[in-house]
């Protein structure tokens, strides 16, 4: 009687926890998984130091059916020492610039915090800033994205397009 208390003890212990896992609960949309493989981060950073961090999913990949006139971008920004980005729409130029192959984007829109593209990031803050960004449509196949300003700048983030 002993031992097929212990048995018993055993089998609940291991049929209880046989068909969970930590994967059956991570489910993801189709542009998640896409977001995930097409974001990209580069630190902000100055001669001796470290500024912030940039953070950019190329929404032509993840919605193309939506984003293909233009190149599309969700871009979120930390920065120790809160700035906005370089407006072409507006007259004032506040310093930080977006360039895509050394063009500056035709379009920005800041984004509130919970945006349609909010579900895109895993992670999701009150100390970032979101911002939509377009460029006028690239011939070449390689994109690449930098940010910077006369003190700070971040390393290149290069984007292959898909043959279209």
């Amino acid at each position: 009687m002993k031992s097929f208390l212990i048995i018993l003890t055993f089998v609940v212990l291991f049929t209880g926890c046989a068909d969970k896992n930590a994967f059956s609960k991570f489910d993801m949309s189709e542009a998640q998984e896409l977001s995930a493989s097409s974001i990209q981060s580069s630190k902000i950073k100055s001669k001796d130091r470290t500024e912030g961090i940039l953070s950019i999913i190329y929404l032509n990949e993840v919605y193309p059916k939506v984003y293909f006139n233009n190149e599309y971008f969700f871009v979120y920004l930390y920065l120790k020492n809160k700035k906005d980005m370089y407006d072409p729409t507006k007259l004032q130029d506040i310093g930080l610039t977006l360039k895509l192959n050394s063009k500056l984007p035709i379009k920005i829109k800041q984004l509130p915090n919970d945006s349609k593209f909010s579900g895109l990031v895993a992670t999701k803050n009150e100390w970032n800033r979101y911002y939509i960004v377009a460029f006028k449509k690239e011939k070449s196949k390689t994109l690449s994205i930098v940010l910077e300003n006369g003190q700070f700048s971040s390393d290149p983030l290069v984007y292959q397009k898909d043959k279209q």
